[in-house]
């Protein structure tokens, strides 16, 4: 009985139309928590709690599927995205009104919306590969800090008395410095201390290279390399592997070897 059912939610789960229903479910629950951002008349307000209580029993529903679906309860929760939906539908079931928990009970029906990443596989590979780059991405932050400090510093020495409130300290500095590398109305600045000391320029252009270039090359380059190795694993993971096909295909001969000696 409970393997029959078993079998029906997974493949419940599985079926295309039902997980495009989830789709259709995390976008309306996008859209819904965008409309309380506006000024609502009375009808519009009980609507949207109307959506909100939907919204809620459907993702339960739907974790609930998912849970006795899987065959291995004890490695349901070892996925974080399991657990992040979980929390994200537990801590929604918190009623919102006057209530103390009522202001996280809302801050976390805005991250209902990243449901839509646990949802889509293409979006899972993304953010796994975000977070498993982030220990090389973390050498070439403390490079690009260091550089950042350097020219902070002989920025805040050189050019103070042109303008503090642009170079007055290290901090606020590393503030100018983040504005150029954004190019965000840098040539002002560049003009500004160029107007006292010609060579500025090279000061500008030398660590917008460091930066701007060079840094978010290796950036792209470590985040692009990472993410094929995670296409390269899902492919690997939907496909049967060489060795797997010819085992079955050495366990096929062996029956029929069987079956012709019988």
């Amino acid at each position: 009985m409970y393997e029959t059912l078993q079998a029906n939610l997974n493949q419940l789960k599985n079926n295309r139309i039902f997980e495009f229903t989830v789709v259709a479910v995390i976008i309306i629950s996008a859209l819904e928590i965008g409309a309380k951002t506006f000024e609502l008349t009375d009808s519009a307000i009980s609507i949207t709690q109307i959506l909100d209580t939907f919204i809620t029993i459907f993702f339960l529903f739907e974790i609930s599927i998912r849970f006795i679906a899987d065959p291995n309860k004890k490695h349901f929760f070892k996925s974080g995205w399991n657990v992040f939906d979980t929390l994200v539908v537990a801590i929604s079931l918190i009623p919102i009104n006057d209530a103390e928990m009522a202001l996280l009970a809302r801050l976390v029906r805005i991250f209902r919306v990243l449901r839509m990443v646990s949802v889509v596989p293409e979006l899972r590979v993304l953010i796994n590969s975000l977070i498993k780059a982030l220990p090389q991405l973390g050498y070439v932050i403390l490079l690009m800090f260091i550089i950042f400090y350097i020219y902070a510093a002989f920025g805040s020495f050189v050019f103070k008395d042109i303008n503090p409130t642009l170079w007055g300290d290290i901090a606020i500095s590393m503030l100018t410095l983040f504005r150029i590398m954004t190019f965000e109305d840098w040539t002002d600045i560049q003009y500004e201390t160029m107007d006292v000391y010609p060579w500025s320029w090279v000061f500008y252009l030398s660590f917008i290279f460091f930066t701007a270039f060079a840094f978010l090359n290796m950036v792209i380059g470590i985040v692009v390399n990472v993410m094929e190795e995670e296409h390269t694993k899902m492919r690997n993971e939907k496909e049967p592997s060489l060795s797997e096909l010819q085992d079955e295909i050495r366990e096929l001969k062996e029956l029929i070897k069987a079956q012709n000696k019988a």
